[in-house]
């Protein structure tokens, strides 16, 4: 099963140096039965992206809770065995819960397919829908089109072996 881990850049760069993203248990996203009953469709691919946007949402609110870091989203996406990731039936239905699955234990760098971050030019949107996230929650509707901004920006795709350039100096 693919799984998106949200991260930061300085917990990538601490996963990196200790080998695993831990300890456990962990929260991922991964196409689940409620996000396939959400998204209603049947492409696996557009299911797994719906997933990895669901990561990048949780990156955003862990930006939120770091002043200071780095204002790039990321999600490490990683293969597991299906019994890994379990999603918890009592929030299956929370629309905040979408996707959401929990890692009993570390995840092994080694079982990381790739890493998905935010270009540079997505810095000044992404730092002001981490600032407007608390607005949004409670239901500020122009907060929210600005946390909707920075889904506007792609992620970027990065093989594992670029890792240490990604959390180098300046992460």
């Amino acid at each position: 099963m693919r799984v998106y881990v949200p991260l930061t850049l300085p917990r990538l760069a601490q996963a990196h140096e200790a080998g695993e993203v831990g300890p456990g248990p962990l929260t991922a996203y991964a196409v689940t039965p409620a996000l396939r009953e959400w998204y209603v469709s049947d492409d696996i691919e557009e299911l797994e992206y719906a997933a990895l946007n669901r990561a990048a949402l949780a990156s955003l609110r862990l930006l939120a809770g770091e002043p200071g870091t780095a204002r790039r989203r990321v999600v490490l996406a990683a293969d597991v065995p299906d019994g890994a990731a379990v999603a918890d039936p009592d929030r299956g239905l929370d629309a905040g819960a979408l996707g959401e699955v929990r890692i009993a234990g570390a995840l092994p760098l080694a079982k990381a397919a790739a890493v998905h971050v935010d270009a540079d030019d997505a810095d000044a949107d992404v730092t002001a829908a981490a600032d407007a996230l608390g607005a949004a929650d409670q239901g500020d509707d122009d907060a929210q089109f600005v946390v909707d901004g920075a889904e506007d920006h792609e992620l970027l795709w990065y093989a594992t072996q670029e890792i240490p350039n990604l959390v180098g100096p300046g992460a």
